[in-house]
C-alpha cells in the first residue's frame, strides 16, 4: 500500500486513509498493491478528461489494473490492484451535501475507490445496490466502528 498526498489545499492524514483502505481490502481477501493518491482539482480533471472523456474536476477516479482473479501472476510477482486517486478540495464542496462531513466524505470516497479497483461497480441498479451496501458495511467497520451517523449520505442530493 502506498500512499501520497500531492496535493497543498485541504490537510490530508495520508496515513490513517491508505490504513482505512488497507483495511478494505483485507475484509475484501484480497492482496496486492494498491496506491491511494490526493490531488488537486486540476490534475483529478486532466485524469477525469484523459481518461473518462468527462471534463472538469470530479471526487475520485480507480484504475483497476490486475482484475483477472482467475489468473494469478506467477509466484513472487505482486498483484497490481490499481490506483485511488482522490480530489480532496471537491470532497470538501460536496460534503454537507453527500457525506455530511469532510472526515466521511473522504472514507466514503476512499471505500468507494478502492471497491471500483476490486471489480465494483454502479451502472446498473442491481450493482449500485450491491456496491452501496458494500460501502456501507466497510465504514461501519472501518470507519466509524459503529452504525453510521444521523446525516450521512451515499447518494448526493
Amino acid at each position: 500500500m502506498v500512499g501520497a498526498d500531492e496535493q497543498d489545499e485541504i490537510d490530508v492524514d495520508v496515513d490513517r486513509w491508505t490504513r482505512l483502505a488497507r483495511a478494505v481490502l483485507e475484509t475484501e481477501q484480497r492482496r496486492g498493491e494498491l496506491t491511494l493518491t490526493f490531488v488537486d482539482r486540476h490534475e483529478i480533471a486532466e485524469l477525469n478528461a484523459e481518461h473518462l472523456g468527462k471534463p472538469g474536476p470530479t471526487d475520485v477516479l480507480s484504475f483497476p489494473l490486475d482484475d483477472d482473479e482467475a489468473t494469478p501472476p506467477p509466484r513472487g510477482v505482486p498483484v497490481l490492484l490499481g490506483d485511488v486517486v482522490v480530489c480532496p478540495a471537491v470532497a470538501a464542496e460536496q460534503a454537507a451535501t453527500h457525506a455530511g462531513t469532510l472526515d466521511d466524505e473522504l472514507a466514503l470516497l476512499v471505500v468507494h475507490g478502492v471497491l471500483h479497483v476490486l471489480g465494483h461497480d454502479h451502472a446498473e441498479p442491481d450493482e449500485a445496490a450491491t456496491m452501496r451496501t458494500r460501502e456501507l458495511d466497510l465504514l461501519q467497520q472501518h470507519h466509524w466502528s459503529g452504525p453510521a451517523p444521523a446525516g450521512f449520505r451515499q447518494e448526493q442530493t
